[in-house]
């Protein structure tokens, strides 16, 4: 589905835009504002849903227009979802996003999801989570080249929560966060309890105001990290976290 410059559409509910033929891809024309834009408003349960496999979303602005919307997107059984060159705005402090991208199926329903290249400039102060925030096991998901800047202070990680089970075979680098939040103790970069995760966690580059010791993730078993950058300071150049190896 080619979408053309300028388009404007509103969604207003759960069902709206769902998407449920597998194999779609939305791509969008244009460059900076003049790309298609789509205002959630209405609901905070305004979501695009997908329930297909090999969904791809591309160069498209996503709008909150609404007091805390739950997530612009809602996976459950959307194996190999693709958000590409998307970018989240916010209308103000409270109407928002609470998340970008959350997946609320069993384990492994979206496995080999993508994000790439997106950014979220979050302005929600209150309760806001994740750019991606799963209820279960992703294996082989690739999370490279976003950034993604909140003024959320409570203690969550920025990139991605884990809420039960792992991520396997991770691909997470080249990512730039920043959150006004004033503690790390879920990671600042991702929050993942399970310890049988693996992938590569690389490059990333994350600051936080917190001035205790800075956090990328909850547990370092599983996960293999390379030059990541942390910082609690503004200003200051960041730490590389976790500690160098001998």
């Amino acid at each position: 589905i080619i979408v053309m410059p300028g388009h404007a559409e509103a969604i207003s509910s759960a069902t709206a835009m769902a998407i449920s033929k597998k194999g779609v891809t939305i791509l969008g024309m244009g460059a900076g504002s003049a790309r298609p834009t789509f205002t959630l408003d209405t609901a905070n349960t305004a979501t695009v849903a997908v329930s297909a496999a090999n969904v791809t979303i591309d160069n498209c602005i996503f709008v909150a227009n609404f007091l805390s919307i739950a997530a612009a997107f809602t996976l459950t059984t959307a194996a190999a979802f693709t958000l590409s060159n998307c970018e989240f705005r916010e209308t103000s402090s409270v109407l928002d996003f609470l998340n970008i991208v959350k997946s609320t199926g069993a384990a492994n329903t979206v496995d080999d999801l993508k994000v790439v290249g997106c950014t979220w400039n979050g302005l929600g102060t209150t309760s806001v989570n994740s750019f991606i925030l799963t209820a279960n096991d992703i294996d082989n998901a690739q999370v490279i080249g976003n950034t993604v800047i909140l003024a959320r202070t409570a203690d969550a990680s920025i990139l991605i929560t884990v809420s039960a089970g792992v991520l396997t075979n991770l691909n997470c680098g080249y990512n730039n966060v920043q959150s006004q939040q004033t503690a790390t103790t879920a990671g600042s970069l991702i929050n993942v309890g399970g310890t049988t995760s693996s992938g590569i966690v690389q490059r990333n580059f994350a600051q936080t105001l917190t001035t205790a010791a800075d956090k990328l993730y909850t547990t370092t078993v599983g996960l293999a990290a390379f030059e990541n950058y942390v910082s609690g300071v503004i200003g200051a150049s960041g730490f590389i976290i976790p500690t160098r190896d001998s």
